[in-house]
């Protein structure tokens, strides 16, 4: 997953990692042969350890053991990782796993305070199942997120100090405790930016409308229901902090039932048409607050290829930049997606890509406009 993210990696096992996984298979995935020892005549014959201390950009010690984070943290040079951690500069990232009593010990609790105090960044085990056959916590935190923090504290932050509020999701519209109006977004388009705006520094809100995503690292989330909520929501945002950037992603229902009901009516007695009231548009209604955020990006879902009109139609409202879904080749609740961009001065055609690349891509782009601008 870190070759995949671009990285270039070096593994460097301790006395006992080789009882758990091959050196041959760490070899084969990160390109270039596992260290195991500290006293290898062939490795070490160039003080090898102190080379690949001064390589490393960052260190990851994935897993450390109860005991790994012992050594740690009394400064114990007496194996290869060890040696590494005191001879390098780079940030050290430690994700510790271990059984729950033995993460929960006074020890173990207090030799986590003294590397966090040394300046390491602990990556926290998550509960579930442990390798002992028990359930608690402990258990390694998931390899996405172990990336992810990694590319969040380790990219380029040319966004920091940025505020940022994401919108993403469907709105469900209710009519009655069951039934209601909403679309097919899955949200995964409008979590991606969230992540990506995240990466590049900001301090990114995220006002979600139902879905079963996690929240990005990084990133706050505020879960909403309907469009009138997600208002309410973006609207105190805006007038309590000074949002640098608006990202409306979220597949917000243009129209509500006029009536909704308290109870569940039987399916005999339901009206053959429904009343319905227009809900209010967000991006407008943020662009004419007094406290608006600096810049607007706003979404259209189109089934035409009429760019012109729909162009218009975000610009009406007050947004800066226009990112346009053409639906007719498949983008809401999918993992994919191809996006127009269109600024007052440029347009790029983003082809059809995971929706976290497309997303980096897009701010990408998006990035070098604004710096032109200011």
């Amino acid at each position: 997953m870190l070759r995949a993210a671009g990285a270039e990696l070096r593994v460097a096992l301790s006395p006992h990692a080789s009882d758990f996984v091959a050196p041959l298979a760490l070899q084969a995935v990160s390109g270039h042969a596992a260290r195991q020892s500290l006293f290898s005549p062939a490795e070490e014959a160039a003080m090898d350890h102190i080379a690949l201390a001064r390589w490393a950009d960052a260190l990851l010690y994935a897993p450390v053991s109860a005991a790994g984070l012992a050594r740690l943290a009394q400064g114990l040079a007496e194996d290869l990782p060890g040696a590494i951690v005191l001879a390098s500069r780079a940030p050290l990232f430690l994700a510790p796993a271990m059984n729950t009593a033995m993460w929960e010990h006074p020890a173990t609790q207090r030799n986590l305070r003294q590397l966090a105090a040394d300046g390491a960044q602990i990556l926290e085990p998550g509960s579930g199942s442990l390798a002992c056959g028990e359930t608690g916590s402990g258990r390694l935190m998931e390899l996405e997120q172990i990336v992810d923090r990694l590319r969040l504290a380790l990219a380029p932050h040319p966004w920091l100090g940025w505020r940022v509020l994401v919108t993403a999701g469907p709105t469900w519209e209710a009519w009655d405790p069951v039934r209601g109006l909403s679309n097919r977004a899955s949200g995964r388009q409008g979590y991606a930016l969230a992540q990506a705006a995240a990466e590049r520094g900001a301090r990114v809100t995220l006002v979600s409308g139902p879905t079963c995503l996690p929240c990005p690292t990084g990133v706050e989330r505020i879960a909403v229901t309907s469009a009138q909520e997600m208002l309410q929501v973006c609207q105190g945002l805006v007038q309590r902090e000074n949002i640098d950037l608006l990202i409306a992603n979220a597949a917000v229902a243009d129209h509500r039932p006029a009536t909704i009901l308290t109870h569940k009516q039987p399916k005999q007695e339901l009206p053959a048409q429904l009343a319905l009231a227009a809900n209010p548009d967000i991006v407008k209604t943020l662009h004419e607050d007094p406290q608006a955020p600096r810049r607007i990006l706003a979404f259209a879902a189109e089934t035409h290829a009429d760019e012109e009109r729909a162009v218009a139609k975000l610009r009406a409202k007050g947004a800066d930049f226009a990112a346009l879904n053409d639906l007719r080749g498949g983008a809401m609740g999918t993992e994919e997606n191809a996006i127009v961009l269109v600024s007052p001065r440029q347009r790029w055609v983003l082809p059809r890509q995971p929706k976290l690349d497309l997303a980096r891509a897009l701010l990408h782009h998006l990035d070098s406009e604004i710096g032109e601008s200011d």
